[in-house]
C-alpha cells in the first residue's frame, strides 16, 4: 500500500471556553492541517488517489473553517455572536461571502456557512480538529492518518482503513454510487 498526502491551510479563531490560561481568550490561529490517505496504486493512472482530488473532496467541508470562528455549543460568547451577526446583517451571509463550505451537523460539530461559524461539542483544540475532519471524511477517503498543527501545538492520529472505495481507472478518483467516474464519464 502506498498513500497520497495533501495539505490545507486554514486561518480560523476560537478560544477554549472555561479553560484557565491565554486559550480563554478569542484569538486566531493559522492551521495546517494533513490527510493521508492509503490504497493500492490504481493501475492505468500510477497513483493512489489524485492529490487535487483529496482536495476538493476534503475542501467542501473545509472551507467551513477556513476564516470563520469555531465556539463551543455552551460558549455564552456564542448567543452574543449571533446577535451581532443579527443587527449588522451578516448572519444570514452577504455577497462577499465566497467560500462558503457545505453546511453539516455531526455530533461533533455544526458548520453555518452563510454566519462562517462552526459550532463543537468539544473545544477546538488540534486533538479536537482530527476527530471532527475524521468524522466528516471516514466514508469518503480511505484515511490512514490526519496531523493537525496550530501554533505550537500539534496532534495526530492513525486509522484502519476499512472503505472498499471503487476508482476510475482512468483518472483514479471515486465513482458515484451509479459506477460512474463524475470527473471523465467512465462507467463500470
Amino acid at each position: 500500500m502506498m498513500r497520497s498526502i495533501t495539505t490545507f491551510d486554514l486561518q480560523y479563531a476560537h478560544r477554549f471556553y472555561k479553560f484557565k490560561g491565554e486559550a480563554q481568550y478569542l484569538h486566531g490561529h493559522t492551521g495546517i492541517l494533513t490527510i493521508e490517505v492509503e490504497d493500492s496504486i490504481n493501475e492505468g493512472v500510477n497513483m493512489v488517489y489524485p492529490c487535487n482530488e483529496i482536495q476538493k473532496t476534503a475542501w467542501e467541508v473545509l472551507k467551513n473553517f477556513d476564516h470563520s470562528l469555531i465556539l463551543r455549543e455552551d460558549d455564552p460568547l456564542l448567543p452574543a455572536i449571533l446577535k451581532v451577526y443579527e443587527e449588522t446583517g451578516i448572519k444570514n451571509g452577504t455577497p462577499e461571502n465566497q467560500m462558503k463550505g457545505i453546511a453539516f451537523k455531526t455530533n461533533l460539530a455544526t458548520a453555518y456557512p452563510d454566519s462562517r461559524l462552526v459550532v463543537t461539542k468539544e473545544t477546538l483544540t488540534v486533538e479536537g480538529m482530527i476527530k471532527i475532519v475524521y468524522d466528516l471524511l471516514k466514508e469518503k477517503l480511505n484515511i490512514v492518518k490526519i496531523t493537525f498543527t496550530s501554533g505550537v501545538n500539534a496532534a495526530s492520529e492513525e486509522y484502519n482503513t476499512k472503505n472498499d472505495i471503487h476508482r476510475c481507472p482512468l483518472c483514479g478518483i471515486s465513482l458515484d454510487k451509479n459506477n460512474s467516474c463524475p470527473k471523465c464519464g467512465y462507467k463500470k
